[in-house]
């Protein structure tokens, strides 16, 4: 998701938009314009940190030296289970039917036994939201497990690759803003031209006009 943890930190640090676009694989203008709140799709930051995938102190040190090149980090290994359901806290089970709401909507490709290993929750649960019988189903709203908590990333795109490879399909990949990235591009240089041609202008004078300072316009209302 690199849009979104590109606006993470615009806003919340004091990176530099090469620094940024750097960091996240997107091209400068692409971080210029979700700073300027001209990209297509608005975008809700995603925090890198709480992700495992960039720390403090490499933020610091981004904000200290503008040619500095953050790494990033690889998350603390889950633990594997090789027998009974993912433990899910307390706090995030209530979460679940949205998450598998969720992947149900976008991913259909993957089957109930893998949403149950990802998610932490019974074939019985996920059947009954597939076909809406379950008791809360006027509640549930399909948000993002990665958002909720649910799972990382990195397990939920292996098991989309997965589940793809196994239908035959290819695995889908993030493409937004992808559809106006060009003429994004395009907007931004004719803009930053047409600023940089009334500036050159103005030094040069050609833009000043005379000032007609007859009686009409001095008391004009």
């Amino acid at each position: 998701m690199p849009h979104a943890t590109a606006s993470w930190l615009v806003d919340n640090t004091a990176l530099s938009f090469e620094q940024i676009a750097a960091f996240c694989g997107l091209h400068i203008l692409e971080v210029q314009a979700i700073a300027d709140d001209t990209a297509a799709t608005k975008l809700t930051g995603r925090d890198p940190v709480r992700a495992h995938e960039l720390t403090m102190d490499e933020i610091e040190k981004g904000q200290k030296n503008p040619n500095y090149r953050m790494q990033m980090t690889k998350g603390p290994d889950q633990v594997r289970r090789t027998k009974g359901p993912r433990y899910t806290p307390v706090s995030k089970r209530q979460d679940k039917p949205d998450g598998i709401a969720w992947i149900i909507r976008n991913h259909p490709e993957i089957s109930d036994g893998a949403i149950g290993k990802l998610i932490g929750t019974t074939r019985t649960t996920i059947a009954a939201i597939r076909d809406r019988s379950h008791w809360n189903i006027a509640n549930i709203v399909p948000k993002d497990p990665v958002t909720l908590g649910l799972c990382s990333q990195r397990e939920l795109d292996a098991l989309v690759a997965k589940a793809a490879k196994a239908a035959g399909i290819e695995a889908p990949v993030d493409e937004r803003l992808e559809g106006d990235r060009e003429a994004l591009i395009e907007q931004l240089r004719a803009e930053r031209d047409a600023a940089s041609r009334d500036a050159e202008a103005a030094l040069s004078g050609e833009s000043e006009r005379p000032v007609d300072y007859t009686r009409d316009t001095l008391f004009k209302n």
